[in-house]
């Protein structure tokens, strides 16, 4: 998932994304009805990157939770966050077995379910390919490149002495 350029502002409802650096703010644009605004920095802004769930072993970060949801999913969108308490806790337990019950409350549930089904409308639910071919990839174009260098090093001094 990209989420880096997705903010979630507290106090505000709903989803942002970043569209520039101003001199005392940032300028965002509302993910649903796309008005553009600043946002200050006595607001807490937060990246949906930086954002994860509590588990009993270690955090799951919330791009790997909707993730999770979109497989479960096959795609489609999540339950509807206004369904009852129980329904749910249910739901999100499927997702995440092992959340911490004492620490994620049912308004955190309710708001990665809304978040996600947001994302799902708009369709900015991508996946990202693993971060480790990307860095073999570029591996690869570094190693490939230096042979030609030193080639063209060779080439470029015929007629000198060493």
């Amino acid at each position: 998932m990209v989420l880096k350029d997705i903010l979630a502002i507290s106090g505000e409802p709903g989803l942002f994304k970043f569209v520039a650096q101003g001199k005392n703010a940032i300028i965002v644009e509302h993910l649903e009805t796309g008005k553009r605004s600043s946002a200050f920095s006595s607001a807490k802004v937060s990246s949906l990157e930086d954002i994860s769930v509590f588990t009993e072993n270690e955090d799951l970060s919330l791009g790997k939770v909707f993730d999770k949801i979109f497989e479960k999913e096959s795609g489609g969108p999540a339950i509807d966050s206004k369904s009852e308490a129980e329904k749910l806790k249910k739901y999100f337990e499927e997702i995440v077995p092992d959340y911490s019950k004492e620490r994620v409350y049912l308004s955190d549930i309710k708001k990665i379910i809304l978040w996600y089904n947001l994302l799902h409308k708009k369709e900015l639910l991508i996946k990202e390919e693993p971060e480790k071919t990307a860095d073999s990839d570029t591996k690869e174009s570094k190693t490939d490149s230096a042979p030609a260098l030193e080639k063209k090093k060779k080439k470029s001094t015929p007629g000198t002495k060493e």
